[in-house]
């Protein structure tokens, strides 16, 4: 069979169109919809900071449009999504659980994540932590007294939050819901008691079908980006043998060397976009940690867009600011925001908003943009957005007469 070959606006739009991003909704979403979406990313990441809308709830706007955020909490409480190192911190469907159990049989292979020093060690604190969430049931680490008199913070963990992280880590317990955004933890067995480890596939097995979801959520994937996907480890599946046994197809992105992988599943749609029927029409803006940028290799090599997250460099060191969300406009990643929602205040603020270079602005560019950021906004229950700065600075009057013209 002759291999498929696509052009680079092709490639972007069958990535947008497997990632739930090629065109706006045209239904108001449900609660159903949530799951879809979560299932066509296969992970949705974790992450706490919340100058706009937490992360995991800003991806899901960007594929839905206005929902209601509590719909995410409330299919983690009713056990259709459990959380777990995936990509990174993630929320998963929870009929995926066996892809990630083995994970949690050898925790020592997530690093960081997990210590055998700490449960070695602290094995008497660590049961009973363990002890009392048997007793007394979902606990949160607030509900442990901090008696070390020392700071809270990311690093500064008291023993039983530590001692918490660390038998999640290692699969013993679960997240049975979030309060506040903070994770209630119970015995994996109470959350997800359908489960046995006797349903556990092979790792061998695991690793293949992991990465062959992976090229599914992409649309299409070099083999170099495969295993970011899930933050796989060595062995990695060969895309190749993969091809050879039906279980992959292989194409040719014009321009690069390494061919591209798509799933059969996804046929039909790279069919399409190679003929030039997929018009990305979608404009949103997204989070730092959404499967489309998440990885900066890929975004760069399909995009065109140099990306990084500076909220974790010193502000004196900052290119573009604390937060930057980027924006995708008609299948093109065009600029970076730095926005912060001042919700009490009903203001979104857009302290700095820089266009990638040779954009060329348009009155429907700059509506697109416009309406985008005032759904954004609006969405985060501010009726203003301010604009601080544009680059280039004679954006800033185009868009502002345009956000003066949104309804």
């Amino acid at each position: 069979m002759t291999e498929l070959t696509l052009s680079l606006a092709a490639a972007r739009a069958l990535h947008l169109a497997a990632q739930g991003m090629l065109q706006p909704r045209r239904r108001k979403a449900t609660k159903d919809d949530v799951m879809e979406a979560i299932r066509a990313m296969g992970v949705l990441q974790i992450d706490t900071i919340s100058v706009v809308a937490r992360s995991p709830y800003l991806v899901l706007w960007s594929r839905l449009g206005d929902y209601d955020p509590a719909w995410l909490d409330e299919h983690l409480a009713e056990g259709r999504l459990f959380e777990y190192w995936a990509h990174e911190a993630c929320f998963v469907p929870i009929e995926d659980y066996g892809l990630y159990r083995h994970r949690m049989l050898d925790p020592s292979a997530l690093g960081w994540k997990y210590s055998e020093t700490w449960m070695t060690e602290k094995a008497g604190e660590v049961a009973a932590v363990l002890n009392h969430i048997r007793v007394n049931g979902a606990t949160r680490s607030s509900d442990f007294e901090r008696t070390d008199g020392e700071a809270g913070g990311w690093w500064g963990w008291k023993s039983e939050k530590r001692s918490l992280e660390q038998l999640f880590a290692s699969g013993q317990l679960m997240i049975a819901r979030r309060h506040n955004f903070q994770r209630v933890y119970d015995l994996a067995e109470r959350v997800h008691p359908t489960w046995h480890d006797s349903q556990l596939a092979p790792l061998a097995e695991t690793r293949r079908e992991m990465a062959l979801r992976a090229v599914k959520a992409l649309g299409l994937a070099k083999a170099a980006w495969i295993p970011d996907y899930h933050r796989t480890r060595r062995p990695h599946p060969d895309a190749d043998a993969l091809v050879e046994e039906g279980a992959l197809l292989r194409a040719r992105v014009e321009g690069w060397d390494p061919p591209v992988y798509i799933h059969p599943d996804h046929a039909g749609l790279a069919h399409s976009a190679a003929d030039g029927s997929l018009a990305p029409s979608l404009t949103a803006i997204l989070s730092p940690f959404d499967p489309i940028v998440w990885d900066r290799r890929r975004a760069l090599e399909l995009f065109g867009f140099d990306y990084r997250l500076e909220c974790y460099t010193p502000a004196e060191k900052r290119r573009y600011g604390y937060f930057t969300l980027p924006i995708l406009r008609r299948g093109a990643l065009v600029g970076r925001v730095d926005a912060k929602a001042h919700r009490r205040d009903g203001r979104f603020e857009l302290k700095s908003l820089e266009l990638e270079p040779g954009v060329r602005v348009t009155e429907r560019f700059s509506r697109d943009i416009a309406a985008a950021l005032t759904r954004c906004a609006r969405w985060h229950g501010c009726a203003e957005v301010a604009l601080t700065q544009s680059i280039p600075a004679s954006f800033g009057a185009s868009l502002q007469a345009a956000l003066a013209q949104t309804d």
